[in-house]
């Protein structure tokens, strides 16, 4: 969710889960993590990096998202958001699929070394237990079905100290096509006894409870299901409460929640930054509604509050959702990917401590 779960989405999607949590005192209703963060950023103080680590002042959980593939780096950088950041929660990211990562030994393809991972588990957790800041890991099922690592990882993760391992049905090479393999999910479940996430394919909060009752997971991880949809939130939290809500908001009640995003997104990083990183939520919170190309564009090109103000006002508040749309996949998919691209003898053996992957983490910040 590079790019999308800044402080001002994830501020969205926690109000909007708090409305359907009856009792906030006995703790937030859900983890709000966010955007990936490099741990060599962390130490060299880059710019875009620090800028990233902002937080609204209701979320009772900082959660970051940390990537790295040197285990000192790694457990640096651990360091410093605990220390620094006050952060409560860290997440390590071993599921990024994306080649210009795979290609230097990162992301999705870095369980394959099995003794790396270990390596950068148990010193990230090393790191942060001093603050009593737990740490989990999210991963994939491997490289490709031939090359599969995700019960290793699992079994590696809970001999770390791992709090918790949220697994991907798809491998690096399906990347977001296809369907998720829920039954890996499960077979994980399966075979570790700390606690088990499942990821993929979560479209409703219906599908929430039915990869629960499938797989056994002890929670889920959402992502491009609520790309333009806040209040997917609020439904998950009534479902897991017992309550079957499906939030469906008209057109003007989307249009209202676009406003409040720009407003917040403003709070950041000032009026003209918000609204060009506004755009590309554009045709997710749309999509679906009767809103027509010009109107589209129009939406996705504006330059000011007063502009969006008039291009909002033009919409037909009145239009229900789109309940077509419902349960389909949002986001990317794409195709699997012919091969997924690795360093040079990556899978002559498990070993990776020693290498120099450095590359691996240059501009991976925010994707």
């Amino acid at each position: 969710m590079a790019g999308i779960t800044n402080a001002a989405y994830r501020q969205l999607c926690r109000e909007q889960a708090e409305l359907g949590a009856v009792d906030l005192s006995a703790g937030p209703a859900g983890l709000f993590v966010c955007e990936m963060i490099t741990s060599r950023g962390i130490i060299e103080r880059d710019h875009k990096t620090m800028s990233m680590l902002q937080f609204d002042p209701g979320e009772q959980v900082r959660s970051v998202q940390l990537y790295g593939v040197d285990p000192a780096i790694m457990a640096r950088g651990a360091s410093i958001l605990c220390e620094e950041f006050g952060v409560n929660h860290i997440d390590l990211n071993f599921g990024c699929p994306v080649p210009k990562v795979t290609r230097k030994g990162g992301g999705a393809v870095l369980p394959w070394k099995r003794n790396l991972l270990a390596a950068i588990l148990e010193a990230v957790v090393a790191a942060a237990t001093p603050y009593g800041v737990p740490v989990t890991c999210k991963t994939r099922m491997g490289i490709d079905h031939d090359h599969q690592t995700y019960l290793d990882a699992g079994r590696i993760a809970e001999q770390s100290g791992v709090a918790a391992i949220a697994l991907h049905g798809r491998t690096a090479q399906q990347s977001y096509s296809g369907t998720a393999d829920w039954d890996a999910i499960a077979a994980l479940k399966q075979s570790v006894s700390i606690p088990v996430l499942g990821n993929g394919d979560i479209w409703e909060a219906s599908d929430a409870l039915r990869m629960v009752e499938h797989t056994g997971v002890d929670g889920v991880v959402v992502g491009r299901g609520c790309l333009g949809r806040p209040w997917l939130f609020r439904d998950l939290t009534d479902a897991f409460a017992g309550r079957d809500t499906r939030t469906l908001p008209t057109l003007g009640e989307v249009g209202a929640m676009v406003r409040r995003h720009a407003e917040l997104l403003a709070g950041l990083h000032g009026s003209e930054r918000a609204l060009l990183d506004l755009r590309k939520h554009m045709a997710w919170y749309f999509k679906g509604f009767p809103v027509g190309g010009e109107a589209r564009r129009a939406l996705a090109m504006v330059t000011s509050f007063d502009d969006l103000d008039d291009q909002l006002a033009r919409l037909d508040g009145d239009q229900p959702f789109p309940t077509a749309e419902l349960g389909s996949p949002r986001g990317r998919q794409g195709s699997p990917r012919g091969k997924v691209v690795l360093p040079e003898g990556w899978l002559d053996d498990e070993n990776g401590c020693g290498l120099d992957l450095s590359d691996a983490e240059v501009g991976v910040s925010g994707g």
